[in-house]
């Protein structure tokens, strides 16, 4: 069975380290033309000021002739209207149900859902853990969880008392603690030794962590079902994000801090962080979970 080809950025990235190659063997004397004609700019185009976030990014930018040509997806593929709602009507699984629930109020990528340990669940006002007043959830990397999941973001954590504090701390909505508590009493396992929140619910494997791969057949199948064709983990995390920005007025450091995203070094460093409590935060998570006043 022969491979599939490589992927638009898999190939973008085989470009840029065989342009390294040249450009530093052209450094040495060897093919000095070539490295000429790779050794080239362009000028910085709006992908390039929206990753800057603030726009400070320079006049010119590297160019490469070897990267493959082609239109680049300017919009990320969002859920359809209505998706949240006509999925959930198709789940009979209160497991499923609380996934949708969590991806669609969370922002939570597939990986750091499925990898989440039910100690990093605070889920009551003024935990112990003195990070956020409001029920929250701290998303820890652990590359050694039994089903493989791992979250993206390597924030530094650490247990104490049987508290976890650190990680990428993230608020919760009402109805993901609703979902939670209805998973937790009907159809989560007692004496589950792994400590892990998603599970499997049947077959030999039942009660075991749940990977990445089940959570997204299983909102495969349920797209199919109601009707909306694929759907991917991802589509939530990209919905959540511009519903988020809609609703603080396009202000980007809510969005990354609310969606848990990564940023340019210069606003982490100078600008900091927002405050999970700050009004405006709070007015545009409350509206985003239908909360609003």
């Amino acid at each position: 069975m022969g491979k599939r080809p490589y992927g638009r950025s898999a190939l973008s990235i085989a470009a840029f380290c065989l342009k390294g190659f040249y450009l530093h063997q052209a450094s040495l004397g060897v093919n000095v033309d070539l490295g000429e004609k790779l050794d080239g700019t362009r000028l910085p185009s709006r992908v390039d000021r929206r990753r800057s976030f603030l726009g400070h990014v320079k006049s010119a930018m590297p160019a490469n002739p070897l990267a493959p040509k082609g239109p680049h997806r300017r919009h990320p593929k969002m859920l359809p209207d209505g998706a949240r709602e006509k999925l959930l009507e198709t789940l009979n699984s209160a497991r499923d149900r609380m996934v949708v629930t969590w991806l669609a109020d969370g922002g939570l990528r597939i990986g750091e859902l499925c990898g989440l340990h039910l100690v990093d669940l605070h889920l009551r006002e003024n935990v112990a853990c003195n990070e956020c007043r409001s029920p929250h959830l701290h998303v820890c990397h652990r590359p050694g969880n039994p089903n493989r999941a791992e979250a993206k973001t390597k924030h530094p954590w650490q247990v104490e008392h049987g508290t976890v504090t650190g990680g990428l701390i993230k608020r919760v909505s009402p109805e993901m603690v609703h979902t939670y508590f209805e998973f937790l009493t009907s159809e989560y396992p007692r004496g589950a030794g792994h400590g892990m929140l998603l599970v499997q619910l049947h077959g030999a494997r039942a009660g075991q962590p749940w990977a990445p791969v089940g959570a997204r057949r299983m909102l495969g199948r349920a797209g199919k079902r109601a009707g909306l064709g694929l759907v991917k983990p991802h589509a939530f995390r990209h919905t959540f994000t511009s519903a988020v920005l809609d609703a603080a007025d396009g202000n980007l450091l809510i969005a990354r801090d609310a969606g848990g995203w990564a940023s340019a070094a210069t606003v982490d460093e100078v600008y900091g962080h927002v405050d999970l409590h700050d009004p405006t935060f709070d007015a545009a998570l409350r509206t985003v979970w239908g909360e609003a006043k």
